[in-house]
């Protein structure tokens, strides 16, 4: 199997170990061709993030109130500090698909978004060589408009040109699978379940090739074959372009999609190597 090209189609007919077995090789190449090179993509050097968020009781938040304030030059009451990131450290490379798990509110998705430049650092720095590209952000899309008028605009904000959306349009919509119950793609965003939604997204941001990917959430959206197609998509990513993040809460997805894996709770690094040993551990409870 070792030197076997196969498609999406044939590996669905494998069986769970001989799928296991391949994945386990295409990682295997994937850290090995990424030792080889060793070109940092995305630095992430003692990072700190703090949310500041003001107090919502009677009078304190309202307009008159902070008109009040910046009247008399006082201070906004009530400010609570969040600190939802606290002094992570890591360098992903090219090449890498890098899973981010924790439980809820451990700040994988505030992570992300300051990777993506969309928050800034309360202390420490981030460094990407080329434009991180966060899932869903950068194609934004319009409830109000069709899904095939947010496939065009979300291509060229991506920067396509109108003859490479052309190209690629019906492959977008034949990946997202949105036309397989219907012609949806010609009915506003606003008719589509979240399910629907999510895969459109994912299904634009993966027709561009881009240096940093990240990914939120999506591939829990869908069913097993959008999921296969997904999980094939992000690796030929990873040999297109630099490197694929991915939060989730669905640990077969880490497992099928990234070689590497990187552990926060309550903001902080918690372990940060292989998906199987990381994600075991964190299944079990464990701590390093």
């Amino acid at each position: 199997m070792a030197d076997t090209v196969i498609t999406t189609e044939q590996e669905a007919e494998l069986t769970g170990e001989e799928r296991a077995a391949l994945r386990r090789e295409r990682d295997a190449k994937a850290v090995a061709a990424a030792k080889e090179t060793r070109t940092p993509t995305v630095v992430v050097d003692d990072v700190h993030i703090v949310y500041k968020v003001h107090g919502a009781s009677a009078g304190k938040g309202s307009a008159t109130s902070a008109l009040s304030r910046l009247i008399s030059r006082k201070r906004s009451p009530a400010i609570t500090e969040v600190h939802a990131v606290r002094g992570v450290s890591f360098t992903a490379y090219k090449g890498e698909a890098v899973g981010l798990i924790g439980s809820n509110g451990s700040g994988k998705s505030t992570l992300l978004s300051a990777i993506a430049g969309l928050l800034p650092t309360e202390k420490g720095g981030i460094y990407t060589n080329g434009q991180p590209s966060l899932l869903g952000v950068n194609a934004a899309l319009m409830d109000d408009l069709t899904g095939e008028r947010n496939v065009v605009l979300g291509c060229l904000a991506m920067g396509m040109s109108p003859e490479q959306v052309k190209a690629r349009y019906q492959s977008i919509v034949d990946f997202s699978g949105i036309n397989e119950k219907g012609e949806f793609i010609n009915l506003p965003m606003r008719t589509y379940s979240s399910g629907m939604a999510a895969r459109l997204r994912f299904s634009i941001a993966a027709a561009k090739t881009h240096d940093v990917l990240l990914i939120d959430e999506a591939l829990s959206t869908g069913d097993q074959a959008f999921q296969r197609r997904s999980e094939a998509r992000i690796r030929e990513l990873r040999k297109e372009a630099g490197t694929v993040f991915l939060v989730s809460h669905n640990n077969n997805a880490i497992r099928d999609t990234c070689e590497r894996t990187v552990w926060i709770e309550t903001g902080k690094l918690i372990m940060d190597g292989p998906t199987e040993e990381v994600v075991g551990m964190y299944e079990r409870g464990e701590r390093p």
